[in-house]
């Protein structure tokens, strides 16, 4: 589960990181540079997505989606400094509670 938890990560760095390189671009007036790499990033994380060990897209998605929220909310603090209230970080705690429910082995 370790493994899956380490590719939900990369896969949402890509994501969440690419997707804020072409909002800077499109947003805020950036070089087309970086929306360029921002697509690359992006593309990535679709193939970061595909190493995972589950054999069904519904379900590797559908727990990447837990990790994404909580990256998300981080990424907000960190990179935009919105400091997360308490409910999102209540909201963010039982999605990964959910992903570990939809991961664990029988």
């Amino acid at each position: 589960m370790l493994r899956a938890y380490a590719l939900f990560v990369l896969a949402g760095l890509a994501e969440i990181g690419g997707g804020y390189l072409v909002w800077q671009w499109l947003r805020h007036g950036k070089p087309i540079g970086m929306g360029i790499v921002g697509g690359v990033v992006l593309f990535l994380y679709g193939v970061i997505a595909t190493r995972q060990e589950f054999a069904s897209f519904g379900k590797v998605y559908a727990a990447y989606g837990g990790v994404f929220i909580v990256l998300a909310v981080l990424w907000g603090w960190g990179i935009d400094h919105r400091r997360p209230d308490l409910s999102e970080w209540i909201g963010a705690a039982i999605c990964l509670v959910g992903v570990t429910v939809m991961l664990w082995k029988r």
